[in-house]
């Protein structure tokens, strides 16, 4: 029996491209294959040449219909099967092919905001809800609006497998939040934009849509992000600090680079308040939600695990931020591998080994964490 496939792909609109789909009917036993679309109507090719490749990426079950239908992520080629311009994955794929050694790994915490007749779900007609405040992690008919879409859209994540950790209200009325990771690049953007379009088409079915614009309500009400959790190899290891605070020194040094990369209308959202650092200011420290780089304080705790990028906006390409991510830590410690790189299939904490540093005095690891403890404070 033939069974429905649906094709996904990330269209050429600017600033921020959007989410596109059709349907397939495939002969039972076949796999989802390259398949076309017309270019020309999604801002990715002129009407006189109009035609573009569909190459899939990643199938997975369809939770919306029926048991043997798919949900198929592509990428979009030129017809001579090369990348298309507005191809983002392409170059992540060769970016974490280059850096492989390291083991990258992401999980990012999408926020999105619930929008009927031209407001937030569930606002008043007119004027404004009470102030925020009851709302994050919230519990209560009257100020949880969405929850009904938010659970039908994690069963459905769960259904076709995609990595979904966990999903949260958020600070505003009618924001919410879900959680995508553990994954390597490009995988984590492959299964983002799959949730992504599972939110969208879930919310249909409520009469509602989710919107990932970075503020769409100005004023004294928190924005939309996309904080992307970030670690290597290096940094999960055993004496991982080291790697960690020369990621975040790595970050700091290519500040507009990431910014201009991290989703349309940034500085409308990162305006230094709303749990937010300035987007032309840069810092990290420990615990602190108003830095640019947050460093988790278990991560903190043990001097291991992985640092939170808060920056990037709910409207962000998780190809992209992924590609910059690692294209600068890594590259980074590949450059100067005494400050935390993995070097053929080892990890490195500075400047001597995990093992050498433990014959080494006492007082010169105090000395050694007494400094790195200082650098943190002055940069947070």
């Amino acid at each position: 029996m033939p069974y429905q496939a649906e094709y996904i792909w990330i269209d050429g609109t600017v600033p921020s491209p959007l989410v596109r789909s059709k349907t397939r009917i495939i002969a039972d036993g076949k796999q989802p294959g390259i398949w076309g679309f017309d270019g020309s109507s999604t801002n990715q090719a002129t009407g006189s040449n109009s035609d573009c490749v569909l190459r899939p990426v990643f199938v997975a079950k369809d939770p919306l219909r029926g048991a043997n239908d798919k949900l198929v992520m592509c990428e979009v080629l030129n017809t001579d099967m090369t990348p298309h311009v507005s191809n983002t994955r392409a170059a992540c794929a060769e970016t974490a092919k280059t850096y492989a050694a390291f083991e990258p790994w992401f999980g990012i915490e999408q926020e999105y905001t619930f929008i009927q007749n031209n407001r937030p779900y569930g606002w008043p007609e007119h004027g404004y809800p009470a102030p925020q405040g009851p709302y994050y992690c919230g519990v209560g008919g009257d100020k949880m609006p969405g929850r009904e879409i938010v659970e039908a859209h994690t069963a459905a994540c769960i259904k076709a497998g995609i990595a979904i950790e966990g999903t949260n209200a958020e600070v505003m009325m009618g924001q919410w939040e879900f959680q995508i990771g553990v994954l390597a690049p490009p995988l984590i953007g492959d299964q983002l934009w799959m949730a992504r379009w599972l939110l969208f088409r879930i919310a249909e079915d409520f009469g509602v849509f989710a919107t990932l614009e970075p503020k769409p309500m100005l004023g004294d009400w928190n924005g939309a992000g996309a904080h992307t959790n970030f670690s290597t190899k290096a940094m999960r290891a055993p004496g991982g600090w080291d790697a960690i605070i020369a990621g975040c020194e790595a970050l700091k040094g290519r500040v507009r680079e990431h910014i201009s990369n991290y989703g349309i209308g940034i500085e409308e959202r990162l305006t230094g308040a709303h749990e937010t650092a300035r987007f032309d200011k840069f810092s990290y420290g420990t615990s602190d939600r108003g830095a640019s780089i947050r460093i988790p304080w278990g991560t903190a705790r043990d001097k291991r695990g992985w640092l939170e990028d808060r920056r990037p906006n709910a409207n962000m390409d998780p190809y992209v931020v992924s590609r910059l991510m690692v294209e600068t830590v890594c590259g980074a410690a590949s450059a100067n591998p005494r400050r935390g790189a993995a070097r053929n299939g080892k990890a490195t904490t500075g400047a001597t080994s995990t093992r050498a540093r433990a014959k080494q005095p006492v007082a010169a690891k105090r000395a050694r964490a007494t400094k790195a403890t200082k650098r943190l404070a002055k940069a947070s």
